[in-house]
């Protein structure tokens, strides 16, 4: 398999994972009932950890494979960018307002901007598929 190949498949993984959490996950875990959310959300950190894991070390590889092997064309970079967005807003938003939200339970402004990271991660995970895409047809 090229890198590529790797950076398509990783990207399709990644896109899928966050549209079924946009579109299926999040509102679950958002539309609990306020005296249910410590066990919903503790479940959900819980299964999700390994999925998260899986999905971004997979992304992770593939994008280092295109920044160490190339090709550094324009559509694999953006690709690479895009995917670094949507890591960086799990790492840097949305993982701590998940901490958070455990600690002090479902407050509006901190669902909503979870809701926010969420959205973004969805932009850029689907910018990353796109640019993926095009990168491995044009090679």
């Amino acid at each position: 398999m090229g890198t590529l190949d790797l950076l398509l498949l990783a990207s399709a993984v990644h896109a899928g994972f966050q549209i079924t959490v946009t579109l299926v996950v999040y509102p679950a875990l958002v539309g609990s009932r306020p005296e249910d959310w410590g066990a919903v959300h503790d479940a959900h950190s819980r299964r999700i950890g390994l999925v998260v894991v899986a999905v971004y070390g997979l992304l992770a590889i593939a994008c280092l494979l295109v920044l160490l092997r190339g090709p550094y064309g324009v559509a694999p970079l953006v690709a690479v960018a895009a995917h670094g967005v949507a890591g960086l807003t799990t790492a840097l938003v949305a993982a701590p307002l998940h901490g958070r939200l455990g600690r002090v339970g479902p407050r509006a402004e901190l669902l909503a901007r979870l809701l926010v990271a969420d959205r973004v991660r969805a932009v850029a995970a689907l910018v990353g598929l796109g640019a993926a895409l095009l990168a491995w047809n044009a090679s």
